[in-house]
């Protein structure tokens, strides 16, 4: 009987298995990097994404507030103009008053009276002046008493003009009295006054 000898193909057999094998674990293992560069260039494309889309939200937010400031510099704008509209307007309503109050004060202001300062804060007057005698005084006070647009007049003081006693025998005088309300300010006030009267309370009678 012939003998066969079954080792070469035993051997080659085994080479041929190591090499299927080597060629299999370098290809899982390209694959492998190949799948990781792909998942990396994945999150990469995501994290530029996720900037660009960052970097577009902060530009709105940008123009935004840009947007607000400009609001808020028109808002002080139109405040500020507001408030310049109303004061001309206060000034053109109370230029009427004013020539009536100087006109007032020329009627009742006596012969050997004249004043050298008035202020008005409000309805307060006070004026300070020169009379020839306190009689004079007394006269000017009653004149305010009866006005048609003044009242409460209160003399501060009266006294000789020490410095000018040798040129003039007048008196100095401050005098303090209150400008009457017209028909709209009193509506105006009574209505004010309605307001700030407390609410009685629940079930009072």
């Amino acid at each position: 009987m012939a003998k066969i000898n079954l080792l070469p193909w035993r051997e080659e057999l085994r080479k041929k298995r190591q090499k299927d094998f080597l060629i299999a674990m370098g290809a899982g293992v390209g694959l492998t990097c190949v799948l990781f560069a792909m998942v990396y260039m994945h999150i990469e494309s995501l994290k530029d994404y996720q900037n660009q889309r960052n970097q577009r939200i902060s530009d709105e937010i940008t123009k935004v507030e840009k947007n607000i400031s400009e609001i808020k510099d028109i808002e002080e704008k139109k405040l500020k103009l507001n408030e310049k509209i109303k004061l001309i307007q206060d000034l053109q309503e109370s230029r009427p008053k004013i020539v009536q109050l100087f006109d007032e004060l020329r009627k009742i202001t006596p012969v050997g009276i004249y004043l050298t300062s008035l202020k008005q804060q409000g309805r307060e007057i006070t004026v300070t002046g020169k009379s020839l005698s306190n009689a004079q005084v007394s006269q000017y006070m009653k004149g305010i008493e009866i006005s048609v647009s003044f009242m409460e007049p209160t003399l501060k003081f009266v006294k000789k003009d020490v410095k000018n006693a040798a040129k003039d025998d007048s008196n100095d005088f401050t005098l303090m009295f209150k400008q009457k309300y017209d028909k709209s300010q009193e509506e105006e006030e009574d209505s004010k006054s309605k307001n700030k009267k407390p609410k009685g309370k629940p079930g009072a009678k």
